[in-house]
């Protein structure tokens, strides 16, 4: 292609008509290709000249920018090692299935607070966030960036006299960091904002787990605040639910983490959403779990479905409703697939049930039917409420028979960790 202006000229070759989807989040969405389960043969593989990929810089400011310094690349085993991992897997799986160049934009940034990814001033008129935008005008005015390079610097070189690895800290200002209000908005994403884009897969949450309850507003602020500035509509906006993750435990204790993917879930009710389930996939003691071709797999299903008229399973069992008689919690599910299945044993695992003393117990479960669950414990006479998967690293095996997990729920309204009082 030639585009003339007078006496000048550009010429390009190489190109693709094709579908874009931006890919970002924190690390789990940034973790790459080479850090993936079986990398050295995922490399050797990534020969896909119709998957192109780019990288936006991070850059994080107050100050919107309107462009970025990078280039497309074809996937290739010399590009795809550093690249979004989960993107990856995502784009191949369209790209095998539909047969279709695709084009992946990586804008993900490892631990960023989803605060972060909303413009500075859609926050501060929001009185839900009026404490977190104050701490942040409190470190504003006293952060004294030379004062903490010099400390890190010192810290390191005490470590390297130690013999210790040093932490290699890069000298990076904490105001233009991943973590405060708006800056990635304003350095990160606002320079693709307008270009034409399929959907957005997102991976993030880990960070905001702290302030889980807030993200059931934070977020679908967020969706609704890019689809707004991109002006195309309620463009598909697919999230991946956080992994599993930490220590199991014995009984049933508060988790933020149960929280924060109850949050998560909130923002299905906005139009063109949906969330990959996958809290059989994580590692206990690595909250990076290194099984990212599943998830775009799960990311992929999605899109398929839903975006290109494949007739396939794409939604985790999940809650409907729930009938209390005698001793036992009838649940009924939704969106069972072909039909249910537990994994490895016969019965249901990861249920737990509570009277009206707000006692949490280990219940039995069994399958009953197409798409009910018998939930009941002994120690529970008459049973008010029922949770499932509800901890940070639950041990749970219901799902459907095409392999997607039950999506974790809870049936009471009780007071949870992280939720003002």
């Amino acid at each position: 292609m030639t585009i003339t202006a007078g006496d000048e000229s550009l010429s390009f070759s190489d190109i693709l008509v094709g579908v874009e989807w931006v890919c970002s989040g924190q690390s789990n969405m940034k973790q790459s290709v080479g850090q993936s389960h079986n990398a050295a043969l995922e490399i050797l593989a990534a020969r896909y000249p119709k998957i192109r990929i780019i990288s936006v810089p991070q850059v994080g400011t107050q100050e919107l920018q309107d462009d970025f310094i990078g280039e497309w690349a074809a996937i290739a085993p010399e590009t795809a090692p550093d690249f979004s991992a989960v993107g990856y897997y995502f784009g191949r799986q369209l790209h095998q299935t539909l047969n279709m160049p695709i084009g992946l934009i990586d804008t993900a940034w490892g631990g960023s607070a989803a605060e972060a990814w909303v413009r500075r001033d859609v926050l501060e008129a929001d009185p839900k966030y009026a404490d977190y935008i104050a701490q942040w005008k409190e470190i504003e005015a006293t952060f004294d960036f030379e004062k903490e390079r010099a400390k890190w610097k010192a810290e390191d070189a005490e470590r390297k006299a130690a013999g210790e690895e040093t932490l290699g800290r890069p000298p990076r200002n904490l105001l233009s960091g991943q973590h405060r209000p708006g800056n990635l908005y304003a350095g990160v994403l606002h320079p693709i904002i307008g270009y034409p884009i399929r959907g957005v897969v997102w991976y993030q949450g880990e960070n905001n787990a702290v302030r889980a309850w807030n993200y059931r507003n934070l977020f679908p602020l967020m969706i609704s605040h890019w689809r707004e500035q991109w002006q195309q509509g309620d463009f598909p906006f697919y999230w991946v639910q956080l992994a599993d993750y930490g220590d199991e435990v014995a009984e049933p204790e508060p988790s933020d983490w149960a929280v924060m993917r109850e949050s998560q879930s909130y923002s299905l009710k906005l139009p063109n959403t949906g969330q990959a389930v996958i809290c059989d996939v994580g590692e206990g003691r690595d909250i990076h779990p290194r099984n990212k071709q599943e998830v775009g797999k799960r990311l992929a299903r999605i899109a398929l479905a839903r975006d290109y008229g494949k007739d396939i399973v794409y939604q985790s069992p999940s809650f409907d409703s729930v009938k209390f008689k005698g001793k036992d919690a009838l649940v009924t599910f939704k969106d069972t697939g072909i039909r249910r299945y537990t994994f490895d044993v016969r019965d249901a695992v990861g249920f737990a049930i509570a009277g009206k003393d707000q006692v949490w117990h280990n219940a039995q479960a069994r399958l009953i039917g197409a798409n009910r669950v018998k939930v009941w414990s002994e120690n529970v006479e008459e049973p008010v409420a029922v949770r499932y998967a509800w901890a940070d690293n639950p041990v749970v095996n219901l799902q459907n028979r095409e392999g997607l997990p039950a999506a974790p729920f809870r049936t009471d309204d009780w007071p949870v960790p992280t939720q003002p009082q």
